[in-house]
């Protein structure tokens, strides 16, 4: 099937459409694209650290303790992202995206991957088949009858510009904190002066 490895790549670009509306709707409503630059991220090496986690899935070998290890770091991930949340929580947005982040989390904790309902994998990918290609995938399992909290796995079909994934609530809780976090720092005031930033003396005549 043409689904193979789908899965195991997940893009996220039904996260970028959000992230694109939020810059869209921020500037409309006089935001300014310079404030990307002001953005201040209380320990956004986290950020980096967390993704760069996931993707390092994919280097594992595949040998049976691989599984094992890419599961822990793949929580390890959503991990670093809610001590991430933690830190800048006075943030608006940030609450909503943590939250977000916890749903993911417990569910794969407790299935031992994110649950992957194959109904929905058939709508997004835009045709049938019997089971979602998963393989390689350390985050993932195919949602059953055993399955802990299917409310929280990835049930909702999502196709734009050609291309399909299955998204979970909260992958829907992250990408509206994102982007409510986004849009309210492109709001903000200019600031002319940066942070410990010290004028000249100057001398009066």
């Amino acid at each position: 099937m043409k689904f193979k490895g789908y899965y195991r790549r997940r893009n996220m670009l039904w996260l970028a459409i959000v992230l694109f509306l939020a810059l869209a709707i921020a500037i409309l409503r006089g935001g300014r694209l310079t404030n990307l630059g002001d953005i201040e991220l209380k320990a956004w090496w986290l950020l980096i650290v967390g993704f760069g986690l996931q993707a390092s899935t994919r280097l594992l070998p595949d040998e049976s303790w691989a599984e094992t290890a890419g599961l822990f770091m793949v929580l390890g991930s959503f991990l670093l992202l809610m001590v991430l949340v933690v830190i800048n929580r006075e943030m608006p947005g940030m609450w909503l995206a943590g939250f977000g982040v916890l749903m993911n989390f417990t569910v794969i904790s407790l299935n031992g991957g994110m649950p992957v309902l194959v109904e929905a994998a058939e709508v997004a990918s835009g045709f049938a088949q019997s089971d979602p290609d998963i393989a390689g995938s350390f985050k993932h399992v195919v949602l059953d009858a055993e399955t802990i909290l299917p409310t929280l796995a990835d049930v909702i079909p999502l196709r734009l510009a050609g291309h399909g994934q299955v998204i979970s609530l909260g992958d829907v809780f992250l990408a509206v904190g994102l982007g409510r976090f986004l849009e309210h720092e492109l709001r903000k005031p200019r600031r002319y002066f940066k942070k410990g930033a010290q004028a000249k003396a100057g001398s009066a005549h």
